[in-house]
């Protein structure tokens, strides 16, 4: 299992309530998390096989950004 960190632009609760059922739906990633509190909200994504440009598109479909890191 390969984990991988993006800095995003997802903010607060609602924002999570937005990008869960996009990221849960993406079958290659084994599971994600969104810390809140850091400045930069890394994302946090265990998957052994998504590429950091498919995570970027996921969470596009949300209407957020993730850059990795």
């Amino acid at each position: 299992m390969k984990t991988q960190k993006f800095k995003t632009n997802i903010a607060c609760g609602n924002c999570l309530a937005k990008v869960t059922p996009i990221l849960d739906a993406e079958s290659k990633i084994n599971s994600w998390s969104v810390d809140l509190q850091s400045e930069d909200r890394i994302l946090t994504v265990e998957s052994e096989e998504i590429t950091a440009d498919e995570v970027f598109k996921t969470v596009l479909k949300a209407g957020f950004i993730a850059k990795p890191e």
